[in-house]
């Protein structure tokens, strides 16, 4: 069968064998999830759990416990996909989706990617603030770095790069257990906060914001990729056992994010509500009241955590930017440049927060970026279930029903939750908005309604088009069948002359294509300062010297039994080469590289390049 798919995540693909045994086995297969685990202890999570907690004690304990179990279930929904299909989410979206629908599902999702990254550099930065007193400004910009550090980590292999995760993941835990013992909660009040109870007013807002925060839409598009890293027997039991084995990876890491997450919120409980501060919402407050509570220990780790959290996230959103690009788009860029877009995307918002309105408004721009990501949320999850519960396509890896049942339900809480955010968020900014009203009226509510239009068209297409249609899913193509009896005859051929000492080899290598059966056209641009101005009428000696040059080959050519003429432009080497190529009809152009590089190619120009993107034939290019 033709294979239709591009590798996920292609620099890493299949780079981790699982062929062990026992314990190793099992070992090899860990480490995905604690690259997603990260996402769920980014900076956002906790300006909604230090909220909850100062705000509501532990009462909204249970509120991430909940959260913790519907994640646990839709990243191992999204690990399945990976494993069975072969697909990430965003391919398989590809695969599913119309191209008029998969454009703006990119959109939304590279939008919520940048989303979470801005979280995490404001994060980051106010570690680096808190614990070194460096400026936010600064701090900011030193994120940039994150870029290269990706791109060593990925050189040296997947398993690196979990380790170095896992690394700052266990500073984060070691952190807050050292607040723990430092804070002492009342542990019976605690176990009591695990107890749903009813939520409404600034409850309800608060526990949608941790939802919001906790379930992240980029982190089902990357599991459903990193767990394709492993290189596993892809026969049926093959992948039984992947798929056990990803499970038990992704409850570990994603129910030490939970510790992570309940500590943030008991931290705010036992430090901030149990002393009187019932609306600390800034991670910059927290810390300071940590100081002023508990001495400088304690908001030292605190600091510490967030570096930590900031640094690890940063680096999980940016490979998911990767996976939503080359899914929905068939675009594959450098990933440098790759990274450099998911970082810029997300600075420049966060330098123009501190620049215009000043750090005291970074607090409200975390909590903007949870309001974006909770927009994209749906678009991901219930793309993830259709696409796991089409027999046809997963055959026995289907989910159950009652597997299916609970991820509908988990969606509708979600969808319905984030729904409530987005309505409560559109009513503050009115409120607050004044004589701009008119903007959230004409922008922010078409937008929102446009937005929920295409979420429903996303839950009802899979019903009406059963089955995924074939798609090509590679940014390049497919080989092609070649036959023996092509015979193909270049009966003009146009040979680039620059004077630059490699004519002869340029001629020798054209005239042996074309034999003597074809017309030889002599193409030189001359770029002197006369030339651009007065085009043909210039008459300097450069111009009167390459004609006579031209005139020269042409005539020997003709004393060897070829055919040729010449043709003379003026100006920019590449326009004028394509316009003689296209008013001369020549189908194949023979040319010669300058040999400099890097940055000469920036200071004096490529013209083979520029030639290329501008003609439609057959180029040969003479080193």
């Amino acid at each position: 069968m033709k294979n239709t798919v591009s590798n996920s995540l292609n620099e890493v693909h299949s780079s981790v064998i699982t062929e062990k045994k026992g314990w190793r086995q099992m070992m090899a297969f860990l480490g995905p999830a604690y690259l997603i685990s990260v996402g769920y202890m980014d900076p956002g999570n906790w300006a909604t759990d230090i909220a909850g907690g100062s705000a509501f004690g532990y009462n909204l304990i249970w509120v991430l416990l909940m959260s913790n179990l519907i994640a646990v279930l839709l990243q191992t929904l999204s690990a399945r996909l990976g494993i069975v299909r072969g697909l990430d989410l965003a391919q398989a979206s590809k695969n599913a989706y119309p191209r008029w629908a998969n454009i703006p599902l990119y959109i939304l999702a590279e939008i919520a990617i940048a989303a979470c990254d801005l979280a995490e550099i404001v994060g980051m930065a106010i570690g680096l603030n808190l614990l070194f007193g460096l400026p936010l400004v600064w701090g900011i910009c030193l994120t940039a770095l994150d870029t290269l550090l990706l791109l060593l980590l990925l050189n040296k292999g997947m398993r690196v790069l979990e380790a170095f995760i896992i690394t700052l993941v266990a500073i984060i835990g070691l952190s807050f257990l050292v607040e723990m013992f430092i804070v002492a909660p009342v542990y019976g009040n605690v176990v009591k906060g695990f107890v749903p109870s009813k939520l409404n007013g600034d409850a309800l807002y608060i526990a949608i914001g941790i939802i919001g925060a906790t379930v992240m839409p980029h982190n089902l598009y990357l599991h459903s990729s990193l767990v394709q890293t492993r290189k596993f027997d892809r026969t049926s039991e093959g992948m039984k056992k992947a798929i056990k084995f990803n499970f038990l990876d992704t409850t570990i890491a994603l129910n030490l994010a939970f510790f992570v997450n309940a500590a943030i919120l008991i931290l705010a409980a036992a430090a901030f509500y149990v002393n009187g501060y019932f609306n600390v919402a800034e991670i910059q407050d927290a810390s300071v009241l940590l100081e002023k509570l508990f001495g400088k220990a304690a908001p030292a780790f605190f600091a510490i955590a967030l570096i930590a959290s900031g640094q690890s996230s940063t680096i999980t959103g940016t490979l998911a930017g990767q996976i939503v690009m080359e899914g929905h788009l068939n675009i594959r860029i450098q990933p440098w440049l790759r990274r450099l877009i998911t970082r810029s995307l997300a600075i420049i918002p966060a330098l123009f927060t501190i620049l215009y309105f000043g750090s005291e408004a970074l607090g409200k721009l975390l909590v903007l970026s949870q309001v974006v990501l909770s927009l994209q949320l749906g678009f991901a999850v219930i793309p993830l279930i259709h696409f796991n519960s089409d027999k046809k396509l997963m055959k026995e890896f289907t989910i159950k029903i009652w597997v299916k049942v609970l991820a509908w339900i988990s969606a509708a809480i979600i969808v319905y939750l984030n729904i409530q955010l987005v309505i409560q968020q559109i009513y503050d900014w009115i409120k607050a908005a004044g004589g701009n009203k008119l903007l959230v009226y004409i922008i922010v509510i078409p937008v929102a309604v446009a937005c929920l239009a295409l979420l429903g068209y996303v839950f009802i297409h899979p019903f009406l088009y059963k089955g995924a249609r074939a798609k090509k899913q590679l940014p390049h193509g497919h080989a092609e069948i070649i036959t023996g009896d092509v015979n193909i005859n270049y009966k003009h051929i146009g040979i680039a002359i620059d004077f630059s000492g490699k004519d002869e080899r340029i001629i020798q290598n054209a005239i042996m294509i074309g034999g003597k059966q074809a017309t030889y056209t002599f193409i030189h641009v001359v770029e002197s300062a006369a030339a651009r101005y007065f085009g043909k009428n210039a008459l300097d000696h450069e111009t009167l010297l390459d004609k006579s040059n031209l005139v020269q080959y042409k005539e020997k050519l003709k004393e060897l039994g070829y055919e040729s003429k010449i043709e003379i432009g003026f100006g920019n080497p590449a326009s004028e080469m394509s316009k003689i190529i296209l008013q001369q009809n020549i189908d194949l152009l023979v040319l010669g590289a300058h040999g400099h590089k890097g940055f000469k190619d920036l200071a004096f120009g490529s013209t083979v390049d520029a030639v290329r993107h501008k003609i439609k034939i057959p180029v040969l290019v003479i080193n």
